[in-house]
């Protein structure tokens, strides 16, 4: 009975040991969070005014501008990405949930697919620079749409594979008795049924491409002018930001901190958008 007691009393100090340091470890990690979002607000909200969204970023030494050129640049170059990004991803992760559990071809893709999700960005830029940027021999809003698929494809297909495995097998087995072949029971039956952890998936994936900067800058490169032109070196903003905070000039750097602070609220929206398609999810 002793032994007992004793043994519940190390086990006792031990979860209490262990809860101590994990809500040590958790309050610095918030500390740390805070801070930053301390810093980044307070730098980045007197930096927005009226001339951010309608001038372009000005030249070196020049007074005002603006991120017009810069914002509509990432719009554009992240817009396609999502366009080439989706499709893509989805029918991957359809094809490895229905059609790939005993294929090679899968296993290949599964393994392939973990890489790219662990790869450094800069690394997916310099492979697009080299086969995209150097052969042609010019900078393009395509080719950082390129570099940053690389890096949404692999995120969209593995959280669309999760997602449809969540999916009863019963409700699969119910489409095959009334005779529907496996194309539109994979479209139409699963993908529907799993249709708000796959756009959680890509909000996701949106909200991690949003701030990448290395692989534009081996890329989209920047533009200090105002363009549209996709087959053209493009302004954007994580690019900017990163030219313009290490700039000597203090206009310059109030707008990298405004840049920061749009891609900041960018994100926390995607995120707080992709919490509610999955809290849909869990409650359906």
């Amino acid at each position: 009975m002793e032994m007992n007691k004793q043994l519940y009393v190390r086990r006792r100090v031990t979860s209490l040991l262990g809860l101590a340091f994990s809500m040590a470890a958790m309050a610095v990690g918030l500390a740390v969070l805070l801070w930053i979002l301390y810093v980044l607000f307070a730098n980045g909200l007197s930096a927005l005014d009226a001339h951010l969204l309608t001038s372009d970023t000005p030249a070196p030494g020049t007074e005002g501008g603006g991120l017009r050129n810069a914002i509509v640049g990432s719009l554009m170059i992240v817009g396609l990405t999502v366009v080439v990004a989706t499709p893509v991803g989805i029918l991957a992760g359809i094809y490895l949930t229905e059609y790939g559990d005993e294929s090679k071809t899968a296993e290949l893709t599964r393994f392939v697919t973990d890489i790219m999700l662990s790869a450094p960005s800069i690394v997916l830029g310099l492979f697009v620079y080299a086969i995209a940027v150097a052969t042609v021999g010019n900078f393009s809003g395509y080719a950082g749409s390129l570099a940053l698929s690389l890096i949404a494809v692999p995120v969209i297909m593995r959280t669309t594979e999760n997602m449809l495995r969540l999916v009863p097998g019963s409700l699969r087995e119910a489409a095959f008795a009334l005779g529907a072949p496996r194309w539109k029971v994979s479209t139409f039956i699963t993908l529907r049924a799993a249709r708000s952890g796959v756009m959680t998936g890509l909000l996701l994936a949106v909200a991690r491409i949003s701030g990448e900067t290395a692989p534009l800058l081996f890329t989209a490169l920047n533009n200090q002018f105002f363009s549209t032109d996709m087959g053209a070196p493009m302004a954007n903003l994580p690019v900017v930001i990163f030219q313009f905070a290490m700039s000597p000039y203090d206009n310059w750097v109030r707008l990298a901190w405004a840049g920061a602070l749009l891609i900041t609220l960018t994100v926390l929206v995607l995120n707080i958008l992709a919490r509610v398609f999955f809290r849909e999810k869990v409650s359906s």
